[in-house]
């Protein structure tokens, strides 16, 4: 049985029509999506989607890339729930996930979860390409928090 993770189904990428598209298709353009996004080994990923569930197997590279990939999955609109099957090649300590609420700042989520504001760059660095600037977070996003 994998890990589930559960997003903010409201929230994110809109990718299609919340009623519209075949399983099937929704899957296309999830792995079409990572490989926009530019997330290396995005191929070695295999998607399946269920309702609002992202089943996701394959290989990632990294401890790192696999919580990429559950973030870009995720932070999908219509999406509420990604299920982990994905091996690693090269374990290494899980990292922590955040859900942005309404007002927050990565500063403020930085002072939250490490006790420091200044530390809001290593929060926009382990999200990064999924954000392209600090301060472009929107309530319902899930970001990854690193361990420091």
């Amino acid at each position: 049985m994998g890990m589930l993770f559960n997003f903010v189904k409201e929230a994110g990428e809109k990718l299609w029509d919340s009623v519209s598209g075949k399983p099937e298709d929704k899957a296309a353009k999830l792995k079409q999506h990572l490989e926009q996004v530019g997330l290396p080994g995005a191929d070695k990923v295999d998607i399946k989607v269920e309702d609002d569930k992202v089943i996701v197997g394959g290989e990632a590279a990294d401890q790192e890339l696999k919580e990429k990939l559950m973030v870009v999955l995720g932070n999908v609109a219509t999406i509420g729930k990604v299920e982990d099957h994905l091996s690693v090649a090269q374990p290494s300590e899980a990292g922590n996930f955040y859900t942005v609420k309404k007002g927050d700042t990565l500063s403020a989520i930085a002072k939250s979860q490490y006790g420091d504001a200044n530390k809001y760059m290593q929060i926009f660095e382990a999200n990064k390409p999924m954000l392209s600037h600090p301060d472009k977070i929107y309530p319902g996003q899930v970001l990854r928090i690193p361990k420091l």
